[in-house]
């Protein structure tokens, strides 16, 4: 049972970010140095309810034991504490730093007190045993005679690949970038997660047995077709994301200067590792306006800052969220609040309400925006009249989000079909019309969070498991994570 900390301890304690005039100056961790076995982590964690219905449970898809690991780690038991995080998740550095924790949000604690700090006790949890040698290498006690191809290494795919190698297959796992990683290496800035994170995992997953073949563009020439899988592997996993980008077709559109945000933040990324980037997009002592106002535009919001950038504005079409909960999003749901990420914090300011008529041009390069106040008309934003104004841009960054998956090369060989949304289609099992393919994360659900990845990369892989063994799979999976009950 739980401590009952939450009668002693109301106050919601979350570890200390980096002053802001010095994190700016390097790519670093925006959070100072984890402290070892805190006490304040432990009484964080004690505040947990153990309730009857612990409703974080519905409001994290992996269904995280929450109840258990938060006693055990009150208590210090560290190496039951992972055990039961790693029961449920594969990549919990990953989530701990990066989910945007819908669990906090269904917390009972939540309904009359700070919720519990769920995220921040996961990240210790897997650290703490990161630390004390509790991750170890988990082969196979034995191999089966059967083949598995994972396309695309972000979350989704390699929670697959580690289950499938984990229950004995032969697991290969194919990224066309030169590295193993796919968002989480080339779309995550390095101050929200450094790559040391990444490659920490990537060493379990080689000692258990996975492959990784990076530098593979499946279905383009030179690189091995869909024809060529289907007859190399016994099941193949499309774990390819949903990189189609939404654009925005206004006049001005190709003046230079303007860019897609994911073409800028992985040259971003590549800059803060040291490498040499050529012809990179880069801020320094430029106006700068990000279109979008989600997380890829918080993004590029801390990444301009640390190149430099001389003004940073960044355009929501939206209205501004209430900092509390509406009526219409009562607990638990996960409401849509006002929220400053660590990068809003640093420089930059933020407007709503405001749609780009136009991009104005000077000598063939992009000088200013023309915009809008904008109302939502029959869920639409439309330009209100008479309210246009110019904001300076040498730099403009599209950051709206993505609308599918990509058709051209190895989905089309493989012969499988998008929906009107641009997924792929696929059946509550994972599986397509294309026997033993199947298809996992955003490419099938759509543009989604991390932790979503996970469930859909677990869950598929049991799917698969039991697909090549012909009898019900022994991996375990989330509940509920199959498509029919996948929240679009």
């Amino acid at each position: 049972m739980g401590d009952r900390g939450f009668l002693e301890h109301r106050e919601r304690e979350l570890p200390p970010r980096r002053p802001i005039g010095v994190r700016i100056r390097d790519w670093r961790d925006v959070y100072a140095d984890r402290e070892p076995d805190s006490p304040v982590l432990r009484r964080q964690a004690s505040r947990c309810m153990d309730c009857g219905v612990p409703f974080c449970h519905t409001g994290c898809p992996l269904g995280n034991l929450i109840p258990d690991w938060n006693t055990l780690v009150s208590q210090g038991a560290w190496a039951e504490a992972i055990e039961r995080l790693h029961a449920t998740n594969n990549f919990p550095e990953f989530t701990g730093r990066l989910c945007p924790a819908p669990c906090e949000d269904a917390c009972v604690l939540g309904i009359s007190q700070p919720a519990v700090t769920i995220k921040n006790v996961e990240l210790h949890i897997i650290e703490e045993a990161f630390a004390r040698g509790l991750v170890r290498p988990e082969p196979p006690d034995q191999l089966t005679d059967t083949t598995v191809a994972v396309v695309g290494s972000g979350p989704a795919g390699l929670a697959a690949a580690q289950q499938l190698t984990r229950a004995g297959h032969t697991v290969a796992v194919f990224e066309r970038d030169d590295a193993i990683g796919g968002l989480m290496r080339y779309g995550i800035p390095e101050f929200k997660q450094e790559t040391s994170v990444l490659e920490r995992r990537l060493g379990q997953m080689r000692a258990e047995g996975t492959v990784f073949r990076p530098g593979v563009d499946l279905g383009s020439q030179g690189h091995p077709s869909g024809a060529d899988l289907l007859e190399r592997y016994d099941a193949i996993v499309v774990a390819t994301g949903a990189p189609v980008h939404r654009e925005l077709a206004i006049a001005g559109r190709d003046l230079a200067g303007i860019h897609l945000a994911m073409d800028y933040l992985p040259q971003g990324n590549r800059q803060a590792r040291g490498e040499e980037v050529e012809d990179q997009i880069t801020a320094a002592g430029k106006d700068v306006v990000i279109i979008g106002g989600g997380d890829t535009g918080s993004d590029c919001v801390g990444t301009a800052v640390r190149q430099g950038a001389r003004s940073i504005t960044q355009l929501q079409y939206r209205s501004r969220p209430p900092e509390g909960r509406g009526d219409a999003e009562p607990w638990p749901t996960y409401p849509n609040l006002f929220r400053i990420s660590t990068s809003h914090e640093e420089a930059g300011r933020r407007e709503f309400s405001t749609v780009t008529e136009r991009f104005v041009g000077e000598a063939g390069r992009v000088r200013a925006l023309v915009v809008q106040d904008s109302e939502q008309v029959d869920g639409r934003a439309v330009g209100i009249p008479q309210s246009e104004r110019e904001i300076p841009a040498q730099l403009v960054l599209l950051a709206m989000g993505f609308s599918g998956a990509r058709r051209e090369g190895i989905v089309e060989q493989l012969g499988l079909e998008l929906d009107e949304r641009g997924r792929i289609r696929r059946a509550e099992d994972y599986s397509t019309g294309v026997p033993g393919v199947y298809v996992v994360g955003d490419a099938g659900r759509g543009q989604s969070l991390i932790v979503w990845a996970i469930a859909e990369g677990r869950a598929a892989a049991a799917a698969v498991d039991a697909h090549l063994r012909g009898r019900r799979s022994e991996l375990p999976a989330p509940l509920g994570a199959h498509t029919s009950q996948l929240r679009p």
